[in-house]
């Protein structure tokens, strides 16, 4: 039986950040050089913010589509006082609230937010990778902004890394001038460079680099299961937080060939098919490429050197660092239409498309996703396009390591919709789940920075359990602390797997999905022996 846990007041105050009235700016002094940040106090605790730090060389000219190298040394003191450009993009996503001036190629930069004046290098730390589908995203984001967690004793790092074209192109003649003959994740390869820098310099704001958990939503979440098989990134931390998302079926990365093979289609198409051609192109002209070329998306390969394998076989074998690991995904990561194509969401059309995609298994997935009903087979099909985009995945990394690993696992289940928004939207429908990314704000405690919705008291104690168990997580590698829910590690209970739904009322559960997450596995390994 669920436990319940029905909140009896409100936790949280509105956060609030005024100018600190400390007059000095606050200094660090990192391996390249010293750095002045500025003062803030945000809820009553006064923070130290340091904006724009490089933390590898520009990756412009013959730089670009290599792996990231070490940022130049500067004399004096640095201003460290707003944010660096945003990496190379296009406007994907209008969720996306951006701070940095500007866009540019020239945009390996880091923030971080440490609480004032702190000596020692104690601090555990956050390190949060963006999500945007590996082609958007930026440090700067509102709901990224690392003061809130600062204010509970938490240095919090937010990191640029290279997308698209820009960060994840792979090309034969790239792998040949290659010494371990590999091309493409050149963003990944950045998220390394940063972590690198923070085990050297981390301790500068306060942090302890023997006390990093790395986190990120999305494409930050693929990311940190990336990081979990890559073996770059061994010793770079100590435990993992993934929100919706994995580098697993049906998300696993194709091999470096089909990474060549799609830049030489795509080098073709804009009439630059050498490497020598393509890096002379400006940064502007090579984005403006891919809008007009908008089929290629250039993403995570198995590409030789940050990936030898695919991240599942490496889980699989037992080889991916064994780290505390807290992950889960929401109940609407997906739509309907995304499957139907915008058909009507009735049984007779979604049997359909089952049939169609799934072929000779479709039965054994309509045993899963069942469309008795037109009713019946709008939750069905919902529920498809949910763990097809990204909840499989995720639910796929979460089961190997806690078949396959020594470290616990926690596994919750986001169920809290976002309320309405503050100015109505004409035909708007409220969210009848928690869609993805709509999490964000809630784990890393910035509902005040987006101003879109009117948050609730339900969506603030929302925000104040999760945020909780995130902070917990960080400090101890455990997300369990007063006054919170219990929430036991993965285990095997009542025939499936125990998780936490996380929304007003959050309780642990025996995961109903497990059956439909085991077929659908059956499913996909089936389809890749087939193609084999």
């Amino acid at each position: 039986m669920a436990k319940a846990w029905v909140p009896l007041g409100l936790f949280l105050v509105l956060a609030v950040t005024v100018t600190d009235s400390r007059a000095a700016s606050p200094t660090a002094a990192t391996a390249s050089g010293q750095l002045a940040g500025k003062s803030a106090t945000v809820e009553g605790v006064a923070l130290d913010e340091f904006l724009g730090i490089p933390f590898a060389a520009p990756p412009v000219g013959a730089l670009r589509w290599k792996p990231p190298q070490p940022a130049p040394a500067w004399q004096g003191v640095r201003q460290a006082q707003a944010f660096g450009a945003q990496c190379m993009q296009l406007g994907l996503y209008d969720d996306m609230m951006f701070r940095s001036k500007g866009m540019a190629e020239d945009c390996l930069f880091l923030n971080v937010w440490a609480p004032a004046a702190h000596t020692g290098g104690k601090l555990p730390v956050l390190v949060y990778f963006y999500g945007g589908g590996f082609n958007a995203g930026d440090g700067s984001e509102k709901r990224y902004d690392g003061a809130s967690m600062a204010t509970r004793g938490i240095v919090t790092v937010t990191v640029n890394y290279r997308l698209g074209v820009f960060g994840f192109l792979a090309h034969p003649a790239l792998t040949a001038e290659s010494p371990e003959h590999a091309s493409g994740n050149y963003g990944l390869l950045d998220q390394t460079a940063a972590l690198q820098w923070v085990k050297a310099n981390i301790a500068a704001f306060g942090g302890d680099p023997a006390q990093v958990t790395i986190a990120g939503e999305s494409a930050g979440s693929m990311s940190v299961s990336g990081h979990m098989a890559s073996k770059l990134s061994r010793g770079l931390f100590a435990r993992a937080i993934g929100e919706s998302g994995a580098m697993f079926a049906p998300l696993a990365p194709p091999d470096r060939a089909a990474g060549e093979a799609l830049t030489e289609l795509f080098a073709t198409a804009i009439g630059k098919p050498s490497i020598a051609e393509l890096r002379a192109m400006s940064a502007k002209e090579l984005l403006e490429a891919t809008r007009i070329q908008k089929n290629f998306h250039f993403g995570p390969i198995i590409d030789g050197r940050f990936l030898t394998q695919s991240p599942e076989k490496t889980f699989q074998t037992h080889q991916q660092t064994d780290v505390p690991l807290l992950l889960g995904s929401n109940s609407q990561e997906g739509a309907c239409a995304e499957l139907l194509n915008d058909s009507p969401p009735s049984a007779k059309n979604y049997r359909q498309y089952v049939t169609s995609r799934f072929g000779a298994s479709a039965g054994k997935v309509l045993a899963q996703y069942p469309a008795n009903s037109d009713a019946q087979a709008l939750q069905s099909c919902t529920d498809l396009a949910t763990d097809l985009h990204i909840a499989h995945s995720t639910w796929r990394w979460m089961a190997w390591q806690h078949r396959n690993g020594k470290a616990p696992v926690w596994f919750y289940y986001y169920a809290q919709p976002r309320p309405a928004t503050r100015k109505p939207v004409p035909g708007q429908r409220p969210d009848a789940g928690a869609v993805h990314s709509a999490e964000i704000e809630y784990a890393l405690g910035n509902l005040d920075g987006n101003l879109v919705y009117a948050w609730t008291d339900a969506d603030r104690t929302t925000s104040h359990v999760m945020q909780s168990y995130f902070a917990n997580f960080i400090i101890h590698g455990d997300p369990n602390g007063k006054g919170l829910p219990a929430w036991p590690a993965v285990a095997e209970q009542g025939g499936g797997l125990l998780r936490q739904t996380i929304d007003a009322h959050t309780r642990t559960e025996v995961d109903p999905h497990s059956a439909r997450h085991a077929a659908l596995q059956s499913v996909i390994e089936e389809e890749a022996k087939s193609e084999q």
